[in-house]
């Protein structure tokens, strides 16, 4: 067996030569992004082959990485922060007058924006909820894209409450209640009057009802439902009478309601372009299943399937349901991008976005499920080394975020570097990780540093077991919520883990819940106070304290790295800081990398790079991996 050359960090994580297509509703041009500046940028192309493209964004500060059509073929709108402060405002480009800036649509200093939308009832106007006029609310506006005028057409009334836009000019109200529960109420077209709708018990919900996308009649709401259900299933809500009814599911898979098999946003449904209606439903288990639920694009994504044997990610169509264009999610070939045309039967691969990367040298990522020591399943994806004997290898647990989140059958750079440089790479959904049920998210209850983390030294104890990893050279490494597992191994099991690597990892929980910007406060009622506990409370306080790294750092005894954004708006520098000077008063050596311009995660390429560039080194030195 021969491993393949080493692969260099630049061909990892700089940009992509291309990524993010979509199709105009007129199903004329398609929009994607591509670098300018070494920045990510939009840029616009015509569908026959051979034609041009041009750049019509010009950030070289920050990579544009969200984008909408409008349904005027002359503007385009994209969203930019900050250096990462996810305070996001949205900027019109003028496709007609390649010389014109771009225009800020929200100019409110300090404010973000979320749930940009076409509206379903008006032509040439979007919905926004923005907090411009208390940062602790978000107010629902109309934005008229040609003009920039905004409306507010729903004023929230309070924090913790939001309006989205209905159909015909209703408006729907979402709010948690001072028990935890997420309300549900109507106030419908001309009429001040707010009428309740439903309630749902905010204890199946660690982030409320994510899912609540109105029918294109209007009479429903379409949401993810764990109600008499322990996997997440779709229903309609019936806005009149409050009945819920499944409208599908799927008997082993939950719908995929948090979007984490494709660009880990948007909706797990599928519309049709040109009358609202549903048309396909995601869900994910080891991979993922789309199920048709019309005709037409049972038919289409047929079709679709066929092109590649990635699963269906990123679609998008024209208004005609006609042409299409899809990004396929997949271990080893990420987001290869297909043009296909259901009228003519055509389709053409329209790029791959690394084309240097060769299939080939990427590792496979085989899905796993193990049992925790108390029987509850744990699946896992194990990644190995190519063209090496899987045997006693040096390996790197890698835990998501959230922990609310999951770890899915995608291709992740990381992993494959790691891979690359011949380690083992182990992602274990814990106790906690969404996806799996509500009794495996609901079983990490008061787990933290407890069984969460003895999840993941089960994890490592079957690698052993297994013969893939060798016990002497095991790393843990993680972001968010993973970084916080990183640093509890450092600190609680530093005899598991040769070395561990944080990055915007929380390090005391209780500091990192008073540190959260005031309109995200009401929303932790289901999650970090439920799971965790309230800060405010002297007894959980305390109980916070003894689950947080910085209470025991006297026992690192293994090399640490940690890396941190300065403008992070979820875990803040002093989470990092505060570790890093504590250990280094005492003598202890910590690797720390801070990157000024970056926030909750890296963007920028060139901060990517130097951060795997230290990693490598890191881990070369501890495990004993390849490095250049």
């Amino acid at each position: 067996m021969t491993a393949p050359d080493l692969i260099s960090i630049e061909d990892f994580f700089g940009a992509p030569e291309r990524t993010g297509a979509s199709i105009s509703p007129d199903g004329s041009r398609i929009a994607y992004l591509a670098p300018w500046r070494n920045r990510l940028n939009v840029w616009i192309q015509d569908l026959e082959e051979g034609s041009e493209a041009r750049c019509v964004t010009a950030d070289d500060v920050r990579s544009v990485l969200d984008y909408r059509w409008t349904d005027d073929p002359r503007w385009l709108l994209y969203l930019q922060d900050s250096g990462g402060d996810e305070n996001h405002h949205v900027f019109r480009v003028d496709l007609h007058d390649p010389e014109a800036d771009a225009v800020d649509l929200t100019p409110f200093p300090g404010s973000r924006v979320y749930s940009l939308e076409q509206s379903r009832d008006k032509d040439g106007v979007f919905t926004l909820a923005m907090n411009a006029r208390s940062l602790a609310e978000f107010d629902l506006y109309e934005l008229v894209i040609a003009t920039g005028e905004l409306t507010v057409i729903g004023e929230s009334p309070g924090p913790g409450t939001g309006w989205s836009a209905g159909v015909g000019g209703d408006l729907l109200l979402s709010e948690f209640t001072d028990q935890g529960h997420m309300k549900i109420s109507r106030r419908r077209a001309g009429s001040d009057d707010v009428t309740h709708v439903t309630t749902f018990d905010g204890s199946d919900y660690p982030y409320g009802v994510t899912l609540t996308h109105p029918t294109a009649d209007g009479t429903g709401v379409l949401i993810d439902s764990v109600t008499n259900s322990d996997l997440t299933v779709l229903a309609r809500i019936d806005l009149e009478t409050g009945e819920e009814t499944v409208v599908d599911s799927h008997p082993s898979m939950e719908l995929d309601a948090s979007r984490r098999a494709v660009e880990q946003s948007g909706s797990p449904l599928v519309f049709s372009r040109a009358t609202g209606e549903l048309i396909g439903v995601r869900y994910l288990g080891e991979r993922q299943v789309i199920h048709a639920v019309d005709a037409g694009f049972a038919e289409v994504l047929k079709n679709l399937e066929a092109l590649s044997d990635g699963d269906v990610g990123a679609l998008s169509s024209d208004d005609c349901g006609k042409k299409w264009v899809v990004a396929f999610t997949h271990d080893r070939d990420p987001n290869v991008t297909y043009f296909y045309d259901h009228e003519t039967g055509e389709s053409r691969m329209l790029f791959r976005p690394y084309p240097h990367l060769d299939p080939r040298d990427m590792a496979v990522m085989t899905p796993v499920t193990i049992e925790a020591r108390d029987g509850l399943p744990l699946p896992l994806y194990l990644t190995l080394p190519v063209g090496v004997e899987p045997a006693n290898l040096p390996m790197v647990v890698l835990v998501h975020g959230g922990p609310w989140y999951r770890d899915a059958w995608r291709y992740t750079p990381g992993v494959q570097f790691l891979a690359n440089r011949g380690y083992a790479v182990l992602q274990i959904n814990f106790r906690g990780s969404t996806g799996f049920g509500k009794v495996h998210t609901q079983a990490a209850i008061g787990e933290f540093a407890g069984k969460m983390h003895t999840d993941l030294v089960d994890g490592v104890e079957w690698a052993v077991a297994q013969g893939y990893a060798d016990r002497d050279r095991v790393a843990i490494m993680g972001g968010s919520y993973g970084g916080y597992a990183a640093l509890v191994g450092a600190t609680f099991t530093p005899e598991v883990f040769a070395a561990s690597i944080d990055y915007v990892g929380v390090s005391d929980l209780a500091n990192f819940m008073r540190t959260q910007p005031a309109f995200a406060r009401p929303g932790l009622v289901n999650n970090w106070y439920r799971y965790v506990g309230d800060p405010a409370i002297p007894e959980q306080e305390a109980d916070m304290l003894a689950r947080s790294p910085i209470s025991r750092l006297d026992d690192v005894t293994r090399p640490l790295m940690i890396a941190q954004g300065a403008n992070d708006a979820r875990v803040v520098k002093a989470e990092s800081d505060n570790v890093v000077e504590r250990l280094r008063a005492r003598g202890v050596e910590v690797d720390y990398l801070v990157f000024d311009d970056e926030g909750h995660g890296f963007v920028n390429p060139e901060n990517n790079i130097t951060f795997y560039r230290a990693v490598e080194k890191f881990l070369a030195e501890h495990l004993g991996g390849r490095a250049k």
